[in-house]
């Protein structure tokens, strides 16, 4: 069989972050899926990469690994959908690993090629595609359980099969995930705790026409998330403190309790960290499937009813600063003279959020002569009612599980500054799409991928002007309305050409488009609405031989009207802090090669090494009296070099893998005055199948051992002189430390 350049060709289309992707699903590796699809023709060509995950995550087991694409990474992750329909319409205040999780209930998990996504949702980046285990025709069990060293221990179960001979099934499943993570909270044993339950019915049609399933999911998840206290030296050192291991000790509050002042009610209110406060709740009701008419067009459709109430819940440190004299700091437990350096904290609570979605996508495909055409609709309303983020400021003492401290600005309880940066909004938006796409085989030579996405976007609610000062407490007589109406227009064109049969050119085009979410309304400024367009392009060679397979491609990405949020400190004053609404642009171009090398039975070793610089455009903005300009900086968060490699080798019922990825210098603030140091994250594992019905993994995460902090150093956007900072204590984010984790897969 014909090995198939384009379906190599799709992992590269990790377009700009081109980060490849590794991880287990199934015990399969990238570079095994690369081989799978290798084999398929190139008429099955399609959007979704079926044997691809992106489950490998050196920050957590909670959720897929973000996906680089040279553009600052999204708080809410990579984008997940099941059922061809987003899990959540937007991940504020419903993060979507709070509804979804790898699991044995899903049928089966894809990536979602940036292209697909631009041109069936209209949206840019990748995304996560699964879909619901449905009733099978014969009795079908699975089951995993998982585990670490650290006390992590996750279940999973499904079993399906037939009702009735008329062509009724089931299927029900059940996922618990009880996480202590690699480190001591000391107010809960477990930092993520999750719980989701699934239900389905499913009525198989005759002479194979296609099937319908009505399905319901309930989920209920808390998950925490942790900092570390490190020294910052020169050339971008993370150096471990003897009193504060990164990555086993906790720097969330020792107690787990937070005091807020609620924006909308005006009522005080203690919350716990693993409580009610910081759970969400969710009802999923599916109905989807697929039937073949006799005119040969194939009619898919899925539909969701999504019930949530939301919560989120965060300490985020803001900076570590050194008290005055007099500055008669206390322990909040005890009354107790504090001494030592002091971490000032910002508190965020969103309590119970009631939001309503309802989708639907509906779409009709057929292969006409050379010819694979589809044309789909697709419906999404979504409705937050009275979104609110509570905020507040404390401080705590730098050490393991801090306790919390009252100072001359403090209240009794050790907190100030309620909802200094507080969010809130009312409202719902509808987005009603038409698409259309063509997979063209022009020549056994030449081929066309083309696609267009129209989408008719509503957005009604309310909002508030009102400066968040200290204390703040809504008015409703200042509430005002708002009232938006836009099309925008998204879509994705594709070429292949062999020059010779096994070497040729590539290029690729998509656009996307939008003006403005319901969360653009949460903060006191009037939002910028202006329509962010984002053109991608790219242009590379394939080559594929028995022995080798290699793709190279340059490509260039623009993106106008980025909003984000930023928690800014003075740095003249590290007490005073603000919440800053800033709007830029960021243009990036990168260049990636990817291979796959086999060269002899059982070994395979993929190789990807990506250049790229990503720059901020049209950035300034005003704090603290002083005018700021980041224009051409670079971006923060993102290495300019990144590499993969992923050997494996199999033998008989045994298979060694291993994954190192190299980040090149990352800087953590926006001056680029402040930066990490290249680091490797490193996986291994071993796999054994006993039987077709049982098989084992093991798996541990960095393998090297190596510690260090990642991802930005909060407090520290706005410093301009590093000189200063060495030597000091600063707080930011971590890659995990050596952790062993086995699993072991039923098949019953």
């Amino acid at each position: 069989m014909r090995r198939n350049y384009i379906k190599i060709f799709s992992v590269l289309t990790f377009a700009l972050g081109f980060s490849s992707l590794h991880a287990q699903e199934e015990e399969m590796t990238v570079q095994d899926s690369i081989q799978v699809q290798q084999e398929i023709k190139d008429e099955d060509i399609a959007d979704e990469e079926s044997n691809r995950n992106v489950m490998l995550n050196a920050e957590s087991n909670t959720g897929p690994r973000e996906v680089n694409i040279g553009l600052p990474p999204s708080i809410g992750g990579i984008t997940i959908l099941e059922n061809d329909l987003p899990v959540v319409y937007w991940f504020w205040p419903e993060m979507s690993t709070g509804t979804w999780r790898q699991s044995v209930g899903l049928e089966r998990t894809g990536l979602l090629k940036m292209d697909g996504l631009a041109n069936t949702m209209g949206d840019l980046g990748y995304a996560v595609n699964s879909y619901t285990q449905i009733g099978t025709k014969e009795f079908q069990g699975k089951a995993k359980i998982s585990g670490s060293h650290f006390g992590w221990f996750q279940g999973d179960i499904n079993v399906s099969g037939p009702i009735s001979e008329n062509g009724w099934s089931y299927s029900a499943g059940a996922f618990v995930n009880f996480d202590p993570s690699t480190y001591d909270l000391g107010f809960n044993e477990y930092v993520d705790q999750t719980q989701i339950y699934r239900a389905g019915l499913t009525k198989h049609f005759k002479e194979n026409k296609g099937d319908i399933t009505f399905a319901y999911k309930y989920s209920n998840s808390y998950s925490l998330t942790n900092y570390a206290i490190f020294e910052y030296g020169p050339n971008g050192e993370a150096r471990e403190l003897d009193y504060f291991s990164i990555g086993t000790d906790s720097y969330l509050p020792r107690d787990g309790r937070l005091k807020f002042l609620d924006l909308v009610s005006g009522d005080n209110y203690w919350a716990d960290m693993d409580g009610q406060s910081a759970t969400s709740e969710a009802h999923n009701f599916d109905i989807f499937g697929n039937y073949q008419m006799d005119n040969g067009w194939n009619f898919k459709y899925s539909t969701r009813l999504h019930i949530a109430e939301a919560s989120l819940m965060y300490s985020a440190p803001i900076s570590i600063f050194t008290p005055g004299a007099g500055s008669n700091f206390t322990f909040a437990n005890t009354g107790e003279e504090y001494t030592g350096q002091v971490g000032t904290q910002l508190a965020m609570n969103s309590p119970r959020i009631p939001t309503t979605t309802a989708m639907g996508r509906f779409s009709v495909e057929k292969q006409i002569g050379n010819h694979n055409v589809t044309l789909g609709v697709l419906e999404q309303y979504y409705k937050a009612e009275d979104y609110h983020s509570n905020r507040s400021f404390f401080f705590q003492s730098v050490e393991p599980q801090p306790r919390r401290l009252i100072g001359a600005n403090t209240d009794a309880d050790g907190f100030y500054n309620y909802n200094v940066g507080g969010e809130y909004n009312n409202g719902f938006e509808n987005k009603l799409s038409v698409y259309g796409s063509d997979s063209w085989k022009v020549s056994d030579r030449f081929k066309l991928d083309y696609g267009l996405h129209l989408r008719y976007h509503k957005m009604k609610g309310d909002h508030y002007t009102t400066p968040r000062g200290p204390g703040l407490v809504l008015d409703p007589a200042n509430r005002q309305s708002f009232d938006h109406d836009w099309v925008h227009i998204a879509g994705k064109l594709n070429a292949t050409y062999n020059i010779l049969n096994n070497f040729g050119v590539m290029s690729n085009f998509l656009y996307t488009e939008e003006n403005g979410l319901l969360g653009d309304y949460s903060g006191a400024p009037y939002p910028n609405l202006t329509k962010s367009r984002s053109p991608l392009a790219g242009f590379g060679i394939f080559w594929n031989t028995d022995y080798i397979q290699l793709v190279s491609q340059a490509t260039y990405l623009t993106k106008n009207n980025y909003l984000q949020r930023f928690n800014l400190v003075n740095p003249n004053n590290d007490t005073e802090s603000v919440t800053n609404t800033v709007y830029y642009d960021i243009q990036t171009i990168g260049w990636t090669t990817d291979f796959v090398l086999s060269p002899f039975k059982g070994f395979n070793l993929h190789y990807l090494i990506t250049l790229q610089d990503p720059v901020y455009k049209e950035f300034n903005f005003s704090a603290f009296g002083e005018n700021y300009d980041y224009n051409d900086n670079s971006v923060q968060q993102i290495s300019k070099v990144l590499m993969e490699i992923d050997p494996s080798y199999t033998y008989k019922d045994w298979r060694l893998w291993a994954s190192f990825r190299y980040f090149s210098k990352q800087y953590a603030n926006l001056t680029n005055a402040l930066y990490f140091a290249a680091r490797w994250e490193t996986f291994g594992g071993v796999n054994y199948k006993l039987n077709d019905n049982v098989s084992f993994g093991a798996t541990v995460v960095n393998f090297l051992n190596q510690r260090g902090a990642k991802g930005t150093i909060n407090g520290a956007e706005l410093i301009t002189d590093p000189s200063p900072y060495y030597g000091r204590l600063l707080t930011g984010s971590y890659i995990r430390p050596f952790t062993v984790q086995a699993s072991v897969n039923i098949n019953f």
